[in-house]
């Protein structure tokens, strides 16, 4: 009996990445290969790239280069680029290194087998289409190992706003959604592997408008309750979330359905009107603002998680002090805040920049802020009792680390709970990026 292959994957970027990467490893695996940790033992390496940092492409090409000595003393070795950059830069990819045998954008991962197979017999294979063919249903394969206590669920990609400063529309196509019915088979499908939180993701996950067994398109609220039903599912988690599509259920089942974590992620992206239409994102700080206040009134203890943009083009000291005086208003218990990089083929790149060294200082000055509100919220859990889902060993003998409601990391010291297992505990510290505490 032949050894099976091995496969060498690395993830970058976002969620989505890996959950991708997880069903490019599901159907490579009916060609015989099976994952490992280090590349050096691979057969086959994939990098599953993502086109949002900066110089996204060169980390890619760069990460290349350091194959050149394996793939010259493995010469069967194929190397295959995946995901965003993969997408946009397909052809270019190809020219520019030599040691590439495939480049598969993310509709069309469902494909890999086939072209591993003409990898195989020597030729180059590109596939950066927009297949019609549904490439979830064709990733519907053999039984699965047990996993975990969480995962992601992909249930709509693509997107329809155009942001001036996003590659997504032309990286992940049109915004598409999957059918409830195979939403909820892959999630039965979870559970009955040992996960008992789902995060459900989209690049505008509230925008999904997937088919219902009844015929008619179901609201991500109507999703979440039928996954609500599922016996054995304890939590559910969405991400990432358009404030133009924070529909009244959506709103609703944040403070009627148990199971929905009292955690949103809702970028913002800027504080000042101005730079958010020049950024095409159809909304206003006010209405932001608002929509935050009706949201907190379904339910008062959610955490708000939010993304900002730093020195967009044309932004000026004006923008960045609306940017903070909304970061004051909304109170975040976390967020993710960049400075602003060029993607060509945007509107945004093709614009006057902003001084790399006043973006810097801007940026430094909105992280400051931000750190101080999560600390501030994450002090505030001291003496709570939260649900803490398990999920693993600490680094101390004895200790176990899990996630609270809100998304907060727990360690637990001697703690007798096993991963997976949901209990409460007593918070009795606060660190910088984690809380401690001890079973009720």
């Amino acid at each position: 009996m032949s050894e099976p292959k091995k496969l060498f994957i690395k993830t970058y970027g976002c969620q989505m990445n890996v959950y991708d990467s997880e069903r490019m490893a599901e159907a490579l695996g009916g060609s015989g290969y099976v994952e490992t940790q280090t590349p050096d033992e691979a057969d086959m390496i994939l990098l599953n790239t993502c086109h949002i940092r900066e110089k996204a492409a060169e980390k890619v090409y760069s990460e290349l280069g350091r194959f050149k000595g394996l793939k010259a003393d493995k010469p069967d070795l194929k190397i295959g680029v995946a995901g965003c950059v993969a997408q946009a830069e397909g052809e270019e990819i190809m020219r520019r290194s030599g040691l590439v045998d495939m480049v598969v954008g993310p509709q069309s991962y469902h494909r890999l087998p086939a072209m591993e197979a003409r990898a195989r017999g020597g030729d180059k294979v590109l596939d950066t289409d927009f297949p019609e063919d549904d490439k979830f249903a064709a990733l519907k394969t053999r039984p699965k190992a047990r996993r975990g206590p969480t995962a992601f669920l992909t249930v709509q990609e693509g997107c329809d706003k155009f942001c001036a400063f996003c590659v997504v529309p032309y990286t992940r196509g049109v915004e598409v959604s999957r059918p409830v019915a195979q939403v909820l088979e892959e999630a039965r499908d979870l559970v009955a592997r040992g996960v008992r939180e789902i995060t459900l993701l989209g690049q505008n996950v509230n925008a999904y408008h997937g088919t219902g067994p009844d015929g008619a398109d179901w609201s991500l609220a109507r999703l979440i309750w039928a996954l609500d039903g599922i016996e054995g599912l304890e939590r559910i988690r969405f991400t990432t979330s358009h404030p133009n599509d924070m529909s009244d259920d959506l709103i609703a089942a944040h403070g009627e359905c148990a199971k929905l974590m009292p955690y949103l992620h809702l970028p913002v992206q800027s504080g000042s009107d101005r730079i958010l239409k020049r950024m095409n994102r159809s909304h206003t700080a006010e209405s932001y603002l608002r929509l935050i206040e009706r949201i907190r009134a379904a339910r008062p203890d959610i955490l708000i998680s939010g993304d900002f943009i730093v020195g967009f083009p044309e932004e000026t000291e004006r923008d960045f002090e609306d940017t903070m005086a909304l970061i004051r208003e909304v109170g975040y218990g976390q967020a993710f805040s960049f400075k602003y990089s060029t993607r060509p083929g945007t509107p945004a790149a093709e614009r006057a920049q902003v001084d790399p060294d006043v973006a810097s200082e801007r940026l430094s000055r909105l992280q400051a802020l931000i750190t101080e509100q999560q600390r501030s919220v994450q002090d505030a859990m001291v003496g709570r009792e939260l649900g803490v889902l398990f999920e693993k060993p600490g680094r101390m003998p004895g200790q176990m680390v899990g996630k609270s409601d809100y998304l907060h990391a727990v360690h637990v010291a001697d703690c007798p709970a096993e991963a997976g297992e949901l209990r409460r505990v007593r918070i009795t510290e606060s660190g910088p990026n984690s809380l401690a505490g001890v079973l009720v």
